[in-house]
């Protein structure tokens, strides 16, 4: 705990040191979510000119009007990243897990789902997109308070229940991520209360942070639909999982084999064509921006597909239908903070390294650490946001085909470099010391770990009274 402190005060220590020197105008707004590429021409004018913009105040503020395709497209990017969730990542995860456990880690996802679907209408989306805090937005809409059917959020060419919408699935799908670390062998109540705790402050003041005007995003962080508030946030959080809960019973003498690498095959399928929505909808309209995200999704996720199982073949002499889908989410992790601000080359490049960073997380990384993270949410999703956290900064850059980030005319790679170190590193021990924080509080309340015969069971039957599969 105290190695945990001590790395938090180091964290905040490296962000306040460069942060002054090295961030943009505060007259220029940080980019959401929903629409970090296309609202960058807005963000970055002020920036080049404050005193037209000061002369020419009308200029800088266009009239919120719905648009229909806009509006359609967001609409569709909701439900494609409701698809990634249930049943992509719920399958992905379900076939990794021993058959006894199946039904569970499915419940795990299904429930979290529900759960934060309800807790972000209620006060999350306003205190990550109200407000101006640093930290935490404001309760300007807890219970969607003053949303109605003709206001505007972030995004003036949508209707902000859409905007709602759209984000609401961000949260749920980040603290449903989480379940892969600790599966097969927590109480489903300790689950729950743990889900509560982290998505409301971890994700809720990351989200803000990064995307609601907080203070990433007022440093000029780059992230384009989630590589900092989604994957390494949750990446570490189920790290952090895995040490608390200890290892699964038999973990380094028993074969965990996955009871169907097809169900998981058919998840990691669910998942690239949800991406699209997670990537390409980031772009908060249809326009050139969520093109460019959709090739980028493409183009990376094949990239690290391939160079997953190149070096698997090199390492292992067989390349295997698990590397191949592992491999394609890692392609997919790191190039979601990347999607809207990287050239399509620069996003090959950018899959090739995460496919071999990440194949080195959950296998030489992993043996490391030494915990037993179930299903590999460090080692893909925190490894692979790192990788593609930091290298936005790199391939952003106009002269390797990158579009300048938030502000084109006066990108600077090593500055930007620097700025996208210090987002992760600030994500990295946000979430570690509020996950740390939470799974403790689950313990003392309600407990995580099941017990050692509940374990041998599986959680199908202790846990829920039912199985996946009838014999």
């Amino acid at each position: 705990m105290k190695k945990l402190f001590a790395s938090f005060l180091l964290g905040v220590g490296v962000w306040i040191g460069g942060s002054m020197a090295l961030a943009q105008t505060p007259a220029a707004e940080p980019a959401s979510a929903a629409a970090p590429a296309a609202e960058a021409p807005a963000a970055a004018a002020p920036a080049a000119a404050p005193a037209a913009a000061e002369a020419a105040p009308a200029a800088a503020a266009p009239t919120p009007k719905v648009d229909s395709g806009d509006t359609a497209w967001m609409l569709t990017s909701t439900l494609l990243v409701i698809l990634m969730t249930l049943p992509g990542l719920a399958l992905f995860y379900g076939g990794l897990a021993r058959s006894k456990n199946m039904l569970s880690v499915l419940m795990q996802v299904f429930v979290i789902f529900s759960l934060i679907s309800i807790l972000w209408a209620v006060y999350g989306y306003s205190l990550a997109f109200s407000g101006d805090g640093n930290f935490f937005g404001g309760f300007d809409k807890i219970f969607l308070k003053s949303v109605t059917t003709e206001t505007f959020g972030a995004l003036i060419t949508i209707p902000e229940y859409v905007f709602v919408a759209f984000q609401g699935t961000f949260a749920a799908i980040t603290v449903a991520l989480i379940v892969g670390s600790f599966a097969e062998r927590i109480k489903f109540a300790g689950v729950l209360v743990f889900a509560v705790l982290w998505f409301t402050f971890s994700y809720v003041p990351m989200a803000h942070i990064v995307w609601g005007g907080g203070l990433l995003g007022k440093d000029g962080a780059l992230d384009f639909a989630g590589g900092t508030v989604v994957h390494i946030n949750a990446g570490v959080a189920g790290l952090v999982g895995a040490y608390v809960l200890g290892k699964r019973i038999g973990y380094g003498r028993e074969a965990f084999t996955p009871h169907s690498l097809t169900l998981t095959m058919v998840g990691a399928s669910l998942l690239w064509v949800g991406w699209f929505g997670f990537n390409a909808g980031s772009a908060g309209a249809a326009n050139g921006a969520a093109g460019l995200a959709f090739v980028n999704t493409v183009l990376a996720t094949a990239a690290a597909t391939l160079s997953w199982i190149l070096g698997e073949s090199l390492h292992k002499g067989k390349a295997s239908m698990l590397g191949a889908a592992s491999g394609a989410v890692a392609g997919l992790v790191a190039v979601t903070p990347a999607a809207g601000f990287v050239g399509p080359m620069g996003s090959i490049v950018l899959g090739l390294i995460a496919g071999l960073v990440c194949l080195w997380g959950v296998g030489g990384l992993k043996r490391m650490l030494g915990a037993d993270d179930s299903f590999d949410v460090f080692g893909v999703h925190g490894v692979g946001g790192i990788v593609g956290a930091i290298l936005t900064g790199v391939f952003a850059a106009q002269s390797l085909g990158g579009t300048g980030g938030l502000t084109p005319d006066t990108f600077a790679m090593g500055a930007q470099v620097w700025i996208q170190i210090k987002s992760v590193l600030f994500t990295i021990v946000w979430s570690g010391v509020v996950s740390f924080i939470a799974y403790k509080i689950a313990d003392m309340t309600v407990g995580l770990r099941v017990t050692e015969e509940e374990e041998r069971e599986g959680l199908d039957i202790s846990s829920h009274g039912e199985t996946a599969y009838n014999r």
